[in-house]
């Protein structure tokens, strides 16, 4: 005699029938588990439910006790399994933003492409200064004008003088957006 031989129709015992019977097994089950596991019993007692929904179609269990306390122990091993695998945000790392979206990646390639592009169209040593300059070895002044052959002090007007010449032609390419109603 099982659990389940208790509803008043055992021959079509419903999901009605089939949970009043075995919900004080699964919550006692659940709240025995769900410490060791580090799960909250509600949760685990609810992914039992989904479980035995999961299997509606077969019916109810043949050893519905027996099923209860495997399933109850299988969740909470998958709980356990996958507390090990998460981890939780400490805050120290940077979190995903809206400046990490792959459109806004194609965006800043596109830029960062302009950008090389016009660089290498100024005139002069314009080109090496600017690229010296944004190199991604964050070098310092004393480090750039050795690699030029430049001295220190003439760095720093020179290097102003090619981001004037760079903003104008970027100005000239650069179409400004217009004012709603005006301009065609």
């Amino acid at each position: 005699m099982t659990l389940l031989d208790h509803a008043p129709d055992p021959a079509a015992a419903s999901t009605t029938h089939v949970v009043r019977a075995l919900q004080p097994l699964v919550r006692a089950e659940a709240r025995a588990e769900a410490p060791a596991a580090g799960l909250d019993p509600a949760d685990l007692e609810q992914s039992v439910w989904v479980r035995l929904l999961e299997r509606a179609a077969a019916g109810p269990p043949d050893d519905a006790a027996r099923w209860v306390r495997d399933t109850v122990r299988a969740e909470a091993r998958r709980g356990r399994r996958t507390a090990r695998r998460e981890r939780p945000y400490a805050g120290t790392e940077p979190a995903a933003g809206p400046a990490d979206c792959p459109e806004r990646a194609a965006l800043g390639a596109a830029e960062r492409l302009a950008l090389r592009s016009a660089l290498s169209r100024l005139p002069g040593r314009c080109p090496r200064v600017l690229e010296a300059l944004l190199a991604p070895g964050d070098l310092t002044y004393r480090e750039i004008a050795g690699e030029l052959g430049m001295s220190q002090g003439s760095l720093g007007p020179i290097r102003s003088r090619c981001l004037g010449c760079l903003r104008r032609m970027l100005a000239a390419e650069v179409v400004a957006p217009s004012v709603r109603g005006w301009g065609a």
